[in-house]
């Protein structure tokens, strides 16, 4: 299994981000963490996918709302590719979206086998934990219903064992979010990775390992 999680985008770590996904070569983009946002959906997509034309990489986006009780429609899509590139949002909605499409059982099928490498920071990485719970504080789920007309979802996909503390110590986080959920989970005893905008997850093959682009100042438990 070969993944690159961020608290946003690359961190700071893209070489490491074009080595996992085998170098420039087409990539799927998932935008679909933004679905409650329609006015703003078309500038986040183009936010993407300008960094990823800029290494060399040549985008696509694959809308998860046009695969709605379609999973194998949608893995046909996703074996065209050797990476998918999830964005960030809301990771309520996202989750919603992964269900719907059935993405949440074919990508985690195409990942056992290799076929891809998944790249997803914010939303786009909380996704893959064990557990929702905490991340309501910073995502809204009532937005869930509106957007996607199903109910929100409070599972991750499972595919690491920690949960996700995001855009720590960022601007990205200006309410102080951050921490506050890093303090909870400390306390309750759950395991989790706290990232800075610089920090990734990454795993190739093997364990995971917390790649810190400013080492020594942030808790990972």
């Amino acid at each position: 299994m070969r993944l690159f999680l961020a608290s946003y985008r690359f961190g700071a770590f893209r070489d490491r981000f074009v080595r996992l996904t085998g170098g420039p070569g087409p990539i799927a983009v998932i935008a679909n963490a933004c679905d409650a946002w329609p006015r703003q959906w078309q500038a986040a997509v183009t936010s993407d996918v300008r960094p990823l034309r800029e290494l060399g990489y040549a985008p696509e986006v694959v809308d998860l709302r046009e695969y709605t009780g379609r999973p194998a429609a949608l893995e046909r899509t996703l074996r065209r590719f050797p990476a998918v590139w999830v964005r960030g949002g809301n990771t309520f909605v996202l989750r919603a979206r992964f269900a719907t499409s059935g993405a949440d059982a074919v990508l985690a099928a195409l990942l056992a086998e290799d076929a891809l490498a998944y790249a997803g920071y914010s939303a786009g990485a909380a996704l893959l934990g064990p557990s929702l719970h905490g991340l309501e504080d910073s995502d809204d789920p009532a937005e869930v219903l509106p957007a996607t007309g199903t109910e929100t979802r409070w599972d991750g996909l499972g595919l690491v064992d920690h949960r996700f503390v995001v855009h720590l110590d960022s601007p990205t986080d200006p309410d102080g979010h951050a921490p506050v959920l890093a303090r909870r989970f400390a306390a309750e005893g759950v395991a989790y990775w706290a990232l800075t905008d610089d920090d990734v997850v990454l795993v190739d093959g093997g364990p995971p390992e917390v790649l810190r682009g400013r080492p020594g100042t942030r808790p990972v438990s």
